[in-house]
Order: C-alpha cells, then sequence, then structure tokens
C-alpha cells in the first residue's frame, strides 16, 4: 500500500506529516510504516496499491476523477475563505509599484500547467479584468516561482495560500521581500483521494480522526484543522483554461 502527502511536504514540515500519517494509520488500523517521498506523483495517484494521497484540483478534475476515489477536502482556516476552500496570492517583489495591469505586461511564473492555484486561478482571475500575462516562465514548484518573483526572473505568480503561509512560517526574512497584492477566487482545496476500488468513509474518519489528535503546534504547522466533505461535481465545475 501507497500512503503519500507531498502536497504541502515542505522540510520543516516533514515531521508534522510524519505524525499526521501516523495518526491515520492508528484511526484506521491499517496502511504502510511510513509515508511515500519518492515516485512520479501520477504514478502514485493512479496505483491499485493507493491507500491515500493528496492532489491538487485541477488534476483531480482534468484526468484523475473516474480513476480514483475522493476521500475529503482539507479545511485550512485561511482567511476570509469558506470551509474546505482555498485561493491564491498574486505576489510581487515589496519594491515593486506596479499594478495588476502593468504586472501582467510583464513575466508571470507558474509552477506548472495543469495546477489549479498556479496557472487555472490567476489566468481566470486575470481573464475577469481583460487581463492575460504577455509572457510565462515554468518553474515546477510554488516555491521556485516565489524564488523567480525574488530573483528577478519573473515580475508576479500565483502562489498557493497554504504554501504561501507556510513559506512565510519557515523563511519570514524572505516573505518580508514579497508583497501578496491581491487573491483569487475561493475554490475547492486540495483533495485526498484513494484507488478506485477501496471504500473513502473509512479514510475519511481515520483522517478526521488524526488530525484531531496532532498538537496545536502540528496542525499550525500543517495549517492544517479539519476536514469537509466536498461533493466531486465542486471540484468538476471548475473551468479549466488552455496551456500556456
Amino acid at each position: 500500500m501507497i500512503a503519500a502527502l507531498g502536497m504541502y511536504d515542505m522540510p520543516h514540515a516533514r515531521a508534522a506529516n510524519d505524525r499526521l500519517w501516523a495518526g491515520v494509520r492508528t484511526a484506521l488500523g491499517d496502511g504502510p510504516a511510513s509515508l511515500t517521498r519518492d515516485g512520479d506523483p501520477w504514478c502514485i495517484w493512479q496505483s491499485d496499491d493507493l491507500l491515500l494521497a493528496q492532489t491538487c484540483g485541477m488534476p483531480y478534475r482534468t484526468r484523475l476523477y473516474d480513476r480514483v476515489r475522493l476521500v475529503a477536502t482539507p479545511d485550512h482556516h485561511l482567511p476570509d475563505c469558506p470551509a474546505g476552500h482555498y485561493f491564491s496570492y498574486l505576489v510581487k517583489r515589496r519594491d515593486d509599484p506596479r499594478d495588476l495591469t502593468a504586472l501582467a505586461m510583464g513575466t508571470m511564473a507558474y509552477n506548472e500547467a495543469l495546477s489549479q492555484s498556479g496557472w487555472a486561478a490567476p489566468v481566470h482571475h486575470l481573464s475577469h479584468q481583460r487581463l492575460s500575462p504577455n509572457t510565462t516562465v515554468q518553474t515546477g514548484a510554488h516555491l521556485a516561482s516565489i524564488s523567480a518573483v525574488l530573483d528577478g526572473t519573473a515580475d508576479f505568480a500565483a502562489i498557493d495560500a497554504v504554501t504561501m503561509l507556510m513559506f512565510g512560517d519557515d523563511d519570514p526574512d524572505a516573505a518580508a521581500f514579497l508583497n501578496a497584492f491581491d487573491r483569487t477566487a475561493p475554490t475547492p482545496a486540495l483533495p485526498y483521494i484513494t484507488a478506485r476500488t477501496r471504500a473513502p468513509a473509512p479514510l475519511a474518519t481515520a483522517l478526521s480522526a488524526a488530525i484531531a489528535s496532532l498538537s496545536a503546534q502540528d496542525r499550525a504547522t500543517l495549517h492544517l484543522y479539519g476536514i469537509v466533505n466536498l461533493p466531486a461535481a465542486a471540484y468538476l465545475a471548475i473551468p479549466t483554461p488552455n496551456s500556456p
């Protein structure tokens, strides 16, 4: 069996994720002894051996929804955001005076084309203002997009709100050089999934119990405070933009 929680598994949060998985395994009474932290995510998400993993909303709605089962949606207690939802912060350098219209004339960093928070959400946000990025640069990860903005490779980027908060927790000095000047509309947060052949309800129950049993510090580190049960339709209803 495979368990993988790689979407928010930053180095400073790995011990907390290990304790989260230990709690799930204890509550479930089954599962691998440790999390899988290597291997291709697409292979993990589609494996018949998958017990529990977290994916992004855009891969779920575009390629996975009919190959896996939805277990639950995390609740991150994000500001001015419905339970079980998240959004992206649009970030630029602190000393950059340009507004979004001017920034769109420059370069937008994005992690990958199948990212809801890094690509789909900002593209829709820009389109509502009749804007589109003039130039894009693919970085491969949200933290790499942050680095691209900080070092001037890109003018702005859209960063998953949970990732942004965790980055600020881990490196407040670097975060101080960023200005989160705008935000996208909320969409369902990154879903927990299991293999198509598995029943999701016991996993949701175990996950809820594991989160509740975490220390307050671990919950704060992971910015994870519970789960909600959103239907698959909530993810499938989100429009998918063209690739860069």
